[in-house]
């Protein structure tokens, strides 16, 4: 794969992940079924210039967060101390989803999950979230990684 090639994808990969979140959006604010309102995204709102693949990719990213939401939000429940999910901003709580999944389900590298969750946060959301994402990721990372967080090894030292 040239390096044009992987940038074209990288980019793609970004707009799928933008994607995705919009339909996270609308499936917070509507009660359609996940179907439909995939479909209705792609029908009403997607970008026609996307290509298959990254409409694919995104497609799979928002009905993967949709079917696994409970395991997913008890994740991020678990990590983010004094928020309860349905508290935090949409954009937020749905940024954290994405990232969420791809690291329980897919096979992204997690440095590229988060530093993908920062990039889309810093688009559609404040300078004050992605810190915020940043700290829960982190620390989902950690778990995940089978690595203890600062936190935990702070607690377990006398």
């Amino acid at each position: 794969m040239t390096i044009e090639t992987q940038e074209t994808s990288q980019a793609n990969r970004h707009k799928a992940r933008e994607s995705a979140l919009q339909i996270l959006f609308a499936a917070d604010m509507a009660t359609d079924s996940p179907e439909d309102q995939i479909e209705a995204y792609w029908r009403e709102l997607g970008d026609e210039a996307l290509d298959e693949a990254t409409r694919e990719f995104g497609t799979k990213l928002a009905a993967g967060c949709l079917a696994n939401r409970e395991a997913i939000d008890e994740r991020i429940r678990l990590r983010a101390e004094h928020w309860r999910i349905e508290r935090m901003a949409i954009v937020d709580r749905n940024v954290l989803r994405l990232a969420v999944f791809e690291f329980a389900y897919l096979d992204t590298p997690n440095t590229v999950v988060i530093n993908e969750a920062l990039e889309i946060a810093r688009r559609f959301s404040t300078y004050e979230a992605t810190q915020f994402i940043n700290g829960i990721l982190d620390a989902i990372r950690q778990d995940i990684e089978g690595k203890p967080s600062e936190k935990t090894q702070a607690s377990s030292n006398p």
